[in-house]
């Protein structure tokens, strides 16, 4: 049996029927122009304007990859193309169709082509899901342009989809929508008339709840203000309020202002609970910052230079941790960076302490702003260029390669600090070894 069609018709039913059409259903946007986000993607021009142009005519169009997180738009974007376009629009999930079902549309396909000339675009959601073989079977129908296939994706799809069928299609990539995008969205649908109408109004801090809990998701920000609108229209209320939006959705609102004292002040908690080594409290001030839609970039960043100023080298592994943590953020952000973050903010606060790295760096500094510096010895001066030999550069300097042990007793440092001890090893950790080792080279690097 073939696939059921994707139709615009079918969406046109649900927004006539609202009591049995979800809000995000209703407000889904009809034309380019009513998406919410992705700006980069919908100027004049564009891969997707050009796409929704090409739909209405017989003109040949790539076939295309969609990458984004959850409610970002990949589902909706086929929508307004299904909407603009006059060919057969089918729509497949990975998650229940497999190949027969593939081979269905692909076999419909041609012979629609062949006895009318219609052509068939194939949305196919989270791709991902598709194993190899059952990708390889979309390609004699994308190579042959039997199918214009739409295809949406949460994963990357460099490690997801086959590189023949990348190779035969236009990758564009979503991103999460911003707090302004996600505010817009909830304005237009309280006003419209597919929402809620403007019969009930919603309260500036209930707003800013609904736009923490969006997470830069359009699904759930209208998921939630739903559940809230009704919550209000239950109590005979006119105003969606926070109190009600947070009984609606069981969700607290956390109070954490992005741009001020609460950003900081829940930052500095973190680090200085981790400093104190209370791997609970720094877990808690993580978790309100996670739950506030804080940017996890700049939660690793604070746990980076944590690892280095509190940590250093009583655990080194302490700041690989924190870096990997970073890097893997950058990667695949929220919700699952939340995990990520949690280890690196465990590692660190059960991880020995010492600020000897941090002092040392700032006891040096301290010298050098007082003008204790001094010029660099003869002997460690370059002797690489002509005339330097004449200018007693680099003699007597001996290579410490050429002695035992490998270290030689010379003097390293100008005249104004020599003697002067800036690293100041602490016994704790790792860092007892290097204040053992410390303490011998400096030893043999005096002549005793």
């Amino acid at each position: 049996m073939e696939p059921d069609l994707f139709t615009a018709a079918a969406e046109e039913r649900q927004a006539r029927e609202p009591g049995r059409a979800p809000l995000a259903v209703r407000m889904r946007p009809r034309t380019l122009d009513e998406v919410a986000g992705q700006r980069h993607l919908l100027g004049e021009g564009s891969p997707l304007r050009r796409l929704v142009a090409t739909a209405r005519g017989p003109a040949a169009t790539s076939s295309v990859i969609l990458w984004g997180p959850p409610g970002t738009g990949k589902t909706t974007l086929a929508y307004v193309i299904s909407r603009a376009t006059d060919r057969r629009f089918v729509e497949l999930s990975a998650i229940t169709a497999g190949v027969k079902e593939v081979r269905a549309v692909i076999e419909s396909a041609r012979r629609e082509v062949g006895a009318s000339g219609r052509e068939t675009v194939l949305f196919l959601d989270e791709i991902h899901r598709f194993s190899k073989a059952q990708q390889d079977s979309l390609l004699p129908a994308v190579e042959n342009r039997w199918v214009t296939l739409i295809a949406a994706t949460t994963e990357n799809p460099y490690f997801s989809v086959i590189s023949p069928l990348l190779s035969r299609s236009l990758l564009l990539t979503l991103e999460s929508l911003t707090d302004d995008d996600i505010r817009g969205l909830l304005h237009r649908a309280v006003a419209d008339e597919r929402g809620l109408g403007g019969a009930l109004t919603l309260a500036e801090d209930a707003e800013q709840h609904l736009v923490r809990l969006a997470g830069g998701d359009a699904r759930r920000a209208l998921t939630t203000l739903e559940a809230a609108a009704g919550a209000a229209l239950a109590k005979g209320e006119s105003e969606i309020g926070l109190a009600t939006t947070e009984t609606a959705v069981d969700r607290a609102a956390v109070r954490y202002d992005r741009d001020g004292d609460q950003h900081y002040d829940v930052a500095s908690a973190l680090i200085k609970s981790i400093r104190g080594s209370d791997v609970d409290a720094a877990l808690h001030y993580l978790a309100r910052m996670v739950e506030a839609g804080e940017d996890p970039r700049f939660i690793a960043r604070r746990l980076m230079i944590s690892a280095s100023e509190d940590i250093g080298l009583a655990d080194p592994t302490a700041l690989q941790t924190a870096v990997a943590a970073a890097q893997a953020v950058q990667l695949i952000g929220f919700p699952e960076a939340r995990i990520t973050l949690s280890q690196a903010v465990i590692a660190l606060a059960l991880a020995p302490k010492s600020n000897a790295a941090y002092l040392a760096i700032d006891a040096a500094l301290a010298d050098v702003r007082k003008g204790l510096a001094g010029p660099v010895p003869a002997h460690l001066r370059d002797a690489h260029y002509g005339g330097a030999q004449k200018l007693g550069h680099g003699q007597g300097y001996q290579y410490p390669h050429d002695l035992p042990g490998g270290i030689a007793a010379q003097q390293y440092a100008p005249d104004a600090i020599h003697g002067r001890r800036y690293y100041r090893p602490t016994r704790y950790g790792t860092e007892a070894r290097y204040a053992e080792v410390a303490e011998r080279v400096r030893g043999k690097l005096d002549g005793e």
